[in-house]
């Protein structure tokens, strides 16, 4: 576990030591559920989650698609490594 120190003003710190209080916990507990959340990535919607999985299916098909009609289709064949890995074209 990471200690952080944290400066803030005398007001904010009573404040935030009221708050705590009448929530029957500690600043750094307050902060730390803090920073969960703010980090968590955001929970999808069922219908984000369909959404994504519809394009998901539908990029493996095109993927599926090029790979059947052009079955000795390979990029590194069209491009010699030298070439590829050229940082003066970036």
């Amino acid at each position: 576990m990471k200690e952080i120190t944290v400066s803030v003003d005398d007001e904010t710190y009573y404040r935030a030591c009221l708050h705590a209080a009448e929530l029957k916990t500690t600043i750094p507990a307050l902060l730390s559920e803090y920073l969960r959340e703010v980090t968590e990535p955001p929970a999808k919607t069922p219908e984000q989650e369909a959404a994504n999985e519809l394009r998901m299916r539908k990029l493996r098909e095109v993927r599926d698609e090029i790979r059947r009609n052009n079955p000795n289709f390979r990029m590194s064949d069209n491009v010699p490594r030298d070439e590829l890995y050229d940082r003066r074209f970036i």
